[in-house]
């Protein structure tokens, strides 16, 4: 019978020291059709393991309704990792932090009464035991006891970084042993003081997260639990990027702080890595995470997860591979180490924009659900984790009651998550996004006695995924809209998840704010390609693909567009501008563009 056992400071498999060189590879940000590429690059390089996390808020996007299909097939991703001949991590959650919307955090939950989440809460635990009891069969079938790859399987994830609730950590443990995992466990955290003290249990292999400074990691783990494998679960050999930020890089060699530098200190100190990431993929769709803190600090990631790896985004080396590749072959005997190609390029000559549909012309022909409200809801009362929000009311007039009389009247929006759109009587009159104001001011214009419509289009565009206001900030207006201090009521909304464009009506070219814009890419060949930002802010989807969001503020500017979603012959794209494009024309690149780095 296959084994794997902690015994001492060893991992054995088989009754074997194995030696754990891993990679963070997370199948939901790659296209499935691509999987296997990855894989091989990831054996080229040397690593025999690599590891995923687990994202609850796409397998479960509504309550109850479970998705394994496509994208989210994590047994087809396993079996495939085994195929490759490597071993395999998983780290369930139900919490996965990894920049991913909401920490993996259904949206529906964070609403769900009485709920308090990630510790001992009765509807909280219930939710996820309704999970697991899904998804843990299909981890239990693939462990390597059973015959699959996965040798390892994490409690929760960097608990330590969020509370100290060892009953809780207790709890999921036992949901997993009695789901028929096996496989030793292990906890993940920050490697000294207050994070080691709540985020391990006794039970659970411990494993420490840094970039650097492995001398002292090992020591204090030592210190806290003696004879224990040296393990960095989270070898942060780069970093993510926050919009509005410079992109992050990080010397990839030998010098002294540099990645190959730092591996090869763990691999001669006898230590197992896993490499946080391998290769990064991307944030499709709406599913970037975002920094918060106590107070009102809000960072949403970028499209990209890049991460500075040593595979890029777009799956090609970079030097950091062939730095990190020659010190695994250091320190193994592994003859599938060998270089790699990068992946052909298409750069298309650029292609009009040739048909436009208004969103607010659109509504109800892309709206997953329309109603009524005393007050404006947010999105996760109902029931969605992303897209957008629209919402709209009719204002009483005359404002002013007599023109040139008083001060200018301010629509004020409070607590508005995270970027509005504010139209009177349909004209587009500004945008804010929650970290401008508190109060969000926009002027109103002047408007007669018969009153004006007012709508506002909020984009949530990512819930918090670290820190103490996880699941915490609702999307949509979770505060109120007044003018002045005065709360306005009764409401009509569209919940817009933008899950399906195929209702749009589509007329003549038009460049106004919030307003979808069609192109016709014809090609002979497929291969990746580049977009490059066409406006200000938005979406585009190629082939009904959301690749994801766009922003002038940076740093990254470009949308990767794998192959797999192209195809010979006509393809469409849309383009969702919030408030104005850069030209009539969509650009390409035939290089992968992050953004200045100073």
């Amino acid at each position: 019978m296959s084994t794997v056992e902690i015994r001492e400071d060893k991992i054995l498999v088989d009754g074997k020291p194995t030696r754990i060189i891993s990679g963070a590879m997370h199948y939901f940000r790659i296209h499935p059709d691509l999987w296997d590429d990855r894989l091989d690059k990831a054996v080229a390089m040397g690593v025999n393991c690599i590891e995923t996390y687990v994202p609850w808020n796409l397998h479960e996007l509504h309550k109850g309704e479970f998705d394994f299909s496509g994208m989210l097939d994590i047994e087809a991703y396993i079996k495939k990792v085994h195929e490759h001949g490597l071993l395999m991590i998983v780290r369930p959650g139900p919490y996965i932090c990894s920049e991913w919307d909401a920490g993996g955090i259904p949206g529906w939950l964070m609403v769900e009464p009485g709920i308090e989440l990630r510790c001992m809460n009765e509807p909280y635990l219930a939710a996820v035991k309704n999970y697991f009891d899904v998804l843990l069969p299909k981890l239990a079938r693939l462990q390597y006891t059973a015959g699959g790859p996965i040798i390892l399987m994490q409690i929760e994830n960097e608990y330590g970084s969020y509370a100290n609730d060892k009953e809780y950590l207790q709890y999921l443990r036992k949901i997993m042993l009695d789901a028929g995992i096996e496989i030793p466990l292990f906890t993940s955290d920050g490697d000294y003081g207050h994070f080691l003290l709540g985020g391990t249990i006794p039970e659970a292999m411990v494993t420490v997260n840094f970039g650097r400074g492995s001398e002292r990691a090992w020591e204090n783990v030592e210190a806290f639990r003696p004879n224990s494998p040296k393990f960095c679960m989270e070898f942060w050999n780069g970093w993510f990027d926050h919009w509005g930020e410079k992109h992050h890089t990080r010397d990839p060699g030998m010098n002294e702080g540099g990645v190959a530098y730092e591996l090869d200190k763990m691999l001669a100190a006898g230590a197992n890595v896993n490499f946080y990431m391998l290769h990064g993929g991307t944030n499709f769709g709406f599913t970037n995470g975002a920094n918060g803190d106590f107070e009102n600090m809000y960072a949403p990631a970028i499209t990209s997860y890049d991460y500075g790896a040593p595979i890029n985004e777009c799956g090609d080396p970079t030097e950091k591979f062939y730095e990190c590749q020659k010190v695994i072959a250091k320190y193994t005997n592994n003859p599938r180490i060998k270089p790699i190609e990068k992946g052909k390029k298409l750069c298309p000559k650029p292609i009009k924009f040739t048909q436009s549909a208004s969103l607010l012309s659109n509504l109800k022909n892309i709206a997953s659900q329309s109603g009524k409200a005393r007050n404006p809801p947010t999105m996760e009362q109902l029931g969605e984790s992303f897209g957008f929000i629209h919402y709209t009311k009719k204002l009483e007039g005359p404002m002013p009651i007599i023109p040139g009389k008083g001060w200018p009247e301010t629509l004020r929006l409070h607590k508005v998550n995270d970027y509005a759109l504010v139209w009177v009587n349909g004209e587009f009159i500004g945008a804010r996004n929650s970290t401008q104001s508190h109060e969000n001011g926009v002027v109103l214009p002047d408007f007669g006695p018969e009153g004006a419509r007012l709508d506002i289009l909020v984009e949530n565009c990512g819930h918090i995924n670290y820190g103490p206001r996880i699941g915490k900030d609702l999307k949509g207006i979770q505060g109120c809209v007044a003018i002045e201090l005065q709360h306005q009521r009764d409401w009509e909304y569209n919940m817009l998840p933008m899950s399906s464009l195929d209702g749009l009506e589509f007329g003549a070219f038009e460049d106004k704010a919030a307003t979808f814009h069609k192109a016709d890419l014809v090609l002979d060949e497929v291969a990746d390609c580049f977009i490059l930002r066409p406006g200000t802010k938005g979406v585009v989807w190629v082939n009904g693909f959301n690749l994801g969001r766009y922003w002038n503020i940076g740093p990254t500017e470009t949308l990767y567009v794998p192959a797999p979603i192209l195809k010979k012959g006509v393809n469409e794209i849309i383009v969702f501008e919030l408030e104005k494009l850069d030209s009539d024309e969509l650009k390409f690149t035939p290089d992968l563009q992050l953004g200045p780095t100073e």
